[in-house]
């Protein structure tokens, strides 16, 4: 069993099937998304011929939606998908929180009365900006210092009232979740797990009972419960004394010869608990360095070769690599190509520069 050729076919990271981002979102179960730009990047890059602005667009018809429905991380999660999921997730989420709402003074009262006012200000379809929704807070007497406005924002959205809206210019919005959305089915908690166990092991298996522990919130004894609920739909295989979980069918094949620049906090790396089939653990402190940050890697054959930021002109993106060893030219090769995808994705030209130890051209003596 190939892991890494395995996931990145699954994660639609080679060939993808999907030209439209909804779609990938839904296949996906959650693209985490706590950096919005990254985010928009993560779903171009399994998105057939996609670009930042068709991306957006699909946001903008509402759908999928920005929202908090696990971990207490952002993620994109698809119009139907955003209530059950929700539901099934946020309780532990909350749950978890309450320490940290005692210390900042958050209680119910507070929440309610921010809902009030949060539902007064945004009737009608209205998409406010974050600051403009803190001022109708603060004028009601509720204080949005010391991250409490976060936090009231997080709670309002993990239990059903807001999402994100569109940006307005640069700046993110807020909407009604039950106006902007249309309404979806509801799913009774069984099938709940049972789906969120589909969606997720055949969009990033293999991967094990911990991992989906990890990616969801759930408890292990609530995974165990929601992969027998599909059991006849996945394979197992067990590799290193650990058992992995993924959909039936032919293995999928893919192209491994290619490089990928992925976001930080991109699924391929944030969605397991254990990273060591695709990052080596020598290197996983240069790009995990605290703080729960991944940042922005470079994927060659599979695995995390390094990390890479972007610097933007008027007319070209460039990526500047940040190698852990030296690579051949076939695979710097495959990293420009991957620069240039990049760039297109952005409506820019797309370039790389060259990186430290990189193989030179020798001089005729």
């Amino acid at each position: 069993m190939n892991i890494p050729r395995l996931r990145l076919a699954n994660q639609q990271i080679v060939r993808s099937k999907f030209d439209d981002p909804a779609a990938l979102v839904r296949w996906m179960g959650a693209v985490q998304a706590q950096d919005y730009l990254g985010g928009l990047w993560a779903v171009g890059l399994r998105t057939r011929r996609a670009t930042e602005a068709s991306v957006e667009a699909a946001i903008s018809r509402r759908e999928f939606v920005r929202t908090w429905p696990m971990r207490g991380t952002l993620h994109f999660v698809a119009a139907d998908d955003v209530r059950w999921m929700s539901r099934l997730l946020t309780p532990r989420v909350i749950a978890a929180t309450a320490s940290r709402y005692r210390q900042l003074e958050l209680d119910g009262q507070t929440f309610a009365r921010a809902a009030r006012v949060t539902e007064q200000a945004l009737a009608g379809g209205q998409c406010v900006r974050r600051d403009r929704l803190y001022e109708h807070w603060t004028s009601a007497g509720i204080v949005t210092r010391d991250s409490r406005g976060l936090h009231l924002l997080g709670h309002l959205a993990q239990t059903g009232l807001i999402c994100f809206g569109p940006r307005d210019g640069k700046q993110h919005t807020f909407t009604l979740l039950d106006e902007w959305l249309p309404a979806a089915r509801s799913l009774a908690r069984e099938e709940a797990l049972g789906e969120l166990a589909r969606r997720y092991f055949r969009s990033h298996g293999p991967a094990t009972v911990h991992d989906l522990a990890w990616w969801s919130g759930l408890t292990v004894t609530d995974v165990r419960t929601a992969i027998e609920s599909v059991r006849n739909e996945l394979d197992a295989d067990d590799l290193d004394g650990r058992t992995y979980w993924f959909a039936s069918g032919t293995p999928p094949r893919g192209a491994m010869n290619e490089a990928h620049l992925l976001p930080a906090w991109d699924e391929y790396t944030v969605a397991y608990r254990d990273r060591d089939a695709v990052l080596d653990p020598k290197h996983a402190k240069q790009v995990n360095a605290g703080g729960g940050v991944l940042n922005p890697v470079i994927v060659v054959r599979g695995h995390v070769v390094g990390s890479w930021r972007r610097s933007l002109g008027k007319s070209g993106a460039t990526v500047t690599p940040s190698l852990f060893g030296r690579l051949g030219r076939d695979d710097l090769r495959a990293v420009a190509n991957a620069a240039d995808r990049y760039g297109r994705f952005l409506g820019l030209e797309g370039s790389v520069l060259r990186p430290r130890g990189a193989p030179t051209r020798r001089r005729p003596s």
